[in-house]
């Protein structure tokens, strides 16, 4: 049948039921800049703004509630200024257990050496490669900080075969990022904080990146005598995750950081809150990309749970995020 303009008025001006609500609303610059205020507009704004309030407020909860709090960042986090940013947390002792990959520890403890540099997300690879500079983004990472690493690590990785040839021992990565804490006595390290805090740091891809480069070339004339015990620190992160009455999560980027501790907190039932931060899609259906409800279909994140996913780079962000839910 064919449809009248009187259908068509229907159709478009169609009733509307009455909500409630927070009210659409930005922050007037009039007042002049007040950051902390800025932050709080974040509630009213709307897309992933809102997003980013929802985190604070939910990063509020943990720490009135006390909760025990899982936080996880991937390498390029500490490749980039929210080194210092996470430094700052451990420092304060405002998260419990830390889980990382391997170039978020070997960058930490290269950084207490020798800087990374600002570059150009267009540079040139192949004259960086001829320069003997390596590029994350668009931060410049010079071989020699690798060289200066590969000088701390070398003794270190002899004094553990000893050990273990004289005790039969074989040691975890936390024990080893532990170690390296002591031995780099140096306050802008995220690991000279967790050691001298006793805050757990787990990295699951230990072998992925100049640690393991290491281990192979220290190996390479010793028939593979040096091993690590990746068993013992899954054993005790799980067992760290089933001790407290609740569980937190925030993970800044995604891989395997995030599926770690959310993996970890599916032997509890799932945690009580978790905030995501990351660039990662839901389309392929990989983990890094999944939205919270996916992982409460696995009991890793409890079935009431407060939780949200905030969309975007977290070097913009978790600096907000910590002004607004950390720093009191």
């Amino acid at each position: 049948m064919k449809k009248t303009i009187k259908d068509a008025k229907e159709s478009i001006f169609k009733d509307s039921e009455n909500i409630k609500g927070v009210e659409i609303g930005g922050y007037n610059f009039s007042n002049g800049v007040d950051a902390k205020k800025i932050i709080e507009s974040y509630r009213a704004t709307g897309f992933q703004a809102s997003n980013l309030h929802k985190a604070i407020e939910i990063i509020r909860k943990m720490r009135r509630e006390k909760v025990k709090i899982f936080f996880g960042y991937t390498s390029n986090m500490v490749s980039s200024g929210l080194r210092d940013v996470i430094r700052y947390l451990v420092q304060n002792k405002l998260v419990d257990v830390l889980v990382t990959t391997a170039g978020g520890v070997e960058e930490d403890i290269i950084k207490t050496m020798k800087p990374f540099i600002l570059g150009d997300f267009r540079a040139d690879g192949a004259k960086l490669r001829e320069k003997g500079i390596n590029r994350t983004g668009n931060i410049f990472v010079p071989n020699d900080r690798y060289i200066a690493f590969e000088n701390f690590f070398q003794p270190i990785l002899k004094e553990l075969l000893d050990k273990q040839r004289k005790t039969g021992k074989i040691i975890t990565p936390s024990e080893i990022i532990d170690l390296f804490g002591q031995r780099i006595d140096n306050k802008q390290s995220i690991y000279y904080w967790a050691h001298k805090n006793k805050i757990p740091v787990f990295c699951p891809a230990l072998m992925d990146g100049a640690i393991g480069d290491n281990v192979y070339f220290f190996n390479f004339d010793k028939k593979q005598e040096l091993k690590v015990d990746m068993a013992q620190d899954h054993h005790k992160l799980i067992e760290l995750v089933m001790e407290p009455n609740e569980t937190g999560m925030i993970v800044l980027g995604s891989s395997v950081v995030k599926h770690t501790i959310c993996n970890a907190n599916m032997f509890r039932e799932g945690a009580k809150y978790a905030v995501y931060v990351n660039t990662s899609s839901e389309y392929d259906g990989s983990d890094s990309g999944a939205e919270p409800e996916e992982a409460k279909s696995w009991g890793k994140i409890a079935g009431g749970a407060d939780t949200v996913k905030v969309v975007g780079d977290a070097t913009i962000l978790f600096p907000l995020i910590v002004a607004g839910a950390f720093v009191d």
